[in-house]
């Protein structure tokens, strides 16, 4: 009987990664075409989303137009998690970079989840920290550091080295453009650090200018070297 109910106790047991890879209540499937809007600034915050392939970009428009993109995210991470804390409206836009498939879920049922299973909850948190770290880390890096060290920092961020040690290409075709909002600075800076670390070797563009962006471990030493 103690044997079996056991069984039945592991059987129910909550699965965050299962959650996260299922539909079900309040939970649903959405395909995104490259460059397709997921929300707009000022659309209704009533969901957190879940990139289970593809990458995301996050942007910001102010008041005079100026549009500034705020991240990149890819697989395994939460967006629009603002909805949870009381803000009403989309601070800001997300848009698919390549072709992706987000899991939504209600808000109602994302609070639901984190007050029901403690797995998901210490999942979250752990994730909710660790953005917050990277802030603290992106602030300190724009107010102490060069813009070739800033620049060096988001491609390494970018291709996931410090999380699993293997490059992969970044985005195909991220435009100069984009780096330059997220590090900062102009685009003819971008420009000339880009060529500068091709010409080093610690990057490449696969299959020419139009292929992925290839980064090597290599570019670490422009964020180390003081």
């Amino acid at each position: 009987m103690v044997k079996s109910a056991a069984v039945t106790k592991k059987s129910r047991e909550f699965d965050p990664n299962t959650f996260l890879a299922t539909i079900g209540e309040g939970r649903k499937n959405l395909a995104v075409s490259k460059k397709q809007a997921i929300y707009t600034q000022g659309d209704t915050a009533d969901a957190v989303f879940y990139i289970q392939k593809g990458k995301v970009k996050l942007t910001v428009v102010s008041k005079t137009g100026r549009e500034a993109t705020i991240g990149i995210l890819g697989e395994k991470n939460f967006f629009g998690e603002g909805a949870l804390a009381g803000q009403a409206l989309r601070m800001g836009s997300a848009a698919a970079m390549t072709d992706c498939e987000v899991l939504r879920i209600d808000k109602k049922e994302m609070m639901a989840a984190l007050h029901r299973e403690h797995a998901f909850s210490d999942m979250f948190v752990a994730y909710l920290l660790a953005r917050n770290i990277r802030y603290e880390e992106d602030l300190v890096d724009q107010l102490f550091n060069s813009s070739e060290k800033r620049l060096a920092r988001v491609l390494l961020l970018l291709a996931h080295f410090g999380k699993e040690g293997v490059p992969e290409a970044v985005v195909p075709k991220i435009s100069q453009e984009t780096l330059a909002e997220m590090v900062g600075t102009t685009r003819s800076r971008v420009s000339f650090f880009m060529n500068r670390f091709r010409k080093l070797g610690f990057i490449h563009y696969a299959g020419g200018l139009d292929g992925g962006l290839q980064v090597h471990s290599s570019l670490l030493n422009v964020v180390l070297h003081d």
